[in-house]
């Protein structure tokens, strides 16, 4: 029986944690859980589960420490978004429990920082991205020797076909709109302006420790090939299921094992309603979605260029989504902040905290927010 301790419960990653626990009670046990704000839920939930809470906006860090101590967890999962979860990260770590990651903005941030604490610690940062998940999986299953490059697939958003002169009308509605992922508001608008996808090429240079020129964005639609490693032979392989975050989950909660999971139905290439199946792959539109192209030049500068692409990002996205801001304003944002020099070493958590703060003052500077 292994012990979860599940931070955001009441999100969409915490959700699908707590429907595995639901269905693999044998396997899996909810030891305690948080949210930021909803109380009402999360009480239900800690009822439901038997286990004790903690209402983050009240208690904090303190609160997740207070978990750990009374649960003694075998390991967490973070699923809080945004920079928020960056601490709690840390904390998990500090612990010496091994912690799957869904929140990328921890690896983004401060990656060399959080590596060093799960070497100190002696426990594992496990991926949940659907992406770096995938990834994760191949490199283990192909040995990182044999690996030439990454693909990382993108669904494209719900732009994807839109015209450029379209983009500068986009409303809050409109991007809401994923295609194929029910997920929050910012990651879904995250996803319109493919800054998500941006986000997951720094998390993919950091975790895998892979030069830029060595990671590739493939837009894929249907969403069912979650990324793919191209070997040093030239070939191409792929991690195909549908798109359910409950699978790249049940990876990290499993690893490094691999069981049989009954409540999942096994992908099937002509499971559709009329026995059949396409897959189609596109160039990603980088002059129309400037923060793909701008994640990429984050990820190559390294130093704190990833946290002020983050920062601004997070600042801007939300501008939007709030109604101050437009669309096309989301990219503008983060081109400014990135065009100040982010190229300071990052060897603690007050540096992290500094460039956050300062990259972040001047995307609401700039958006006169």
């Amino acid at each position: 029986m292994k012990r979860v301790l599940v931070l955001g419960a009441t999100g969409s990653i915490g959700t699908s944690t707590l429907d595995i626990i639901r269905n693999e009670p044998e396997r899996f046990t909810a030891c305690g859980i948080t949210a930021n704000s909803k109380k009402a839920a999360l009480e239900a939930l800690s009822k439901e589960f038997s286990c004790p809470y903690s209402l983050t906006s009240e208690e904090g860090s303190d609160g997740i420490q207070r978990l750990i101590d009374e649960t003694k967890p075998d390991i967490v999962v973070n699923g809080i978004a945004g920079s928020a979860g960056l601490v709690p990260s840390s904390i998990v770590l500090t612990n010496g429990i091994d912690l799957a990651l869904a929140n990328k903005e921890t690896i983004v941030m401060a990656s060399p920082l959080m590596f060093a604490l799960a070497k100190k610690h002696n426990c594992r940062i496990l991926p949940v991205d659907s992406e770096h998940s995938a990834v994760f999986t191949l490199i283990e299953k192909h040995g990182k020797e044999n690996i030439d490059s990454i693909i990382i697939t993108a669904s494209g958003g719900p732009f994807r076909t839109w015209p450029k002169e379209k983009l500068s009308a986009v409303t809050l509605s409109d991007a809401l709109k994923h295609p194929t992922w029910d997920m929050g508001k910012k990651i879904t608008v995250d996803s319109a302006t493919l800054g998500n996808k941006g986000l997951e090429v720094i998390e993919a240079r950091r975790l895998f420790d892979v030069p830029t020129n060595r990671i590739q964005v493939v837009v894929h639609p249907q969403s069912i090939i979650h990324s793919l490693v191209r070997t040093n032979d030239g070939i191409v392989y792929g991690q195909f299921s549908e798109p359910d975050m409950k699978h790249p989950i049940l990876q990290a909660l499993d690893w490094p094992e691999v069981h049989t999971v009954p409540f999942m139905k096994p992908f099937d290439l002509t499971g559709t309603a009329d026995g059949s199946r396409t897959l189609t792959f596109e160039k990603p539109r980088y002059d129309d979605f400037p923060l793909l192209g701008l994640a990429f030049e984050a990820a190559e500068k390294d130093g704190a260029y990833p946290i002020a692409f983050n920062a601004a990002n997070e600042i801007a996205a939300w501008a939007f989504i709030d109604g101050r801001a437009s669309f096309p304003a989301i990219s503008d944002t983060v081109s400014h902040v990135m065009s100040r020099s982010w190229s300071g070493s990052i060897t603690s958590m007050e540096d992290v905290f500094a460039s956050d703060t300062e990259a972040r003052r001047l995307a609401r500077e700039y958006l006169h927010a």
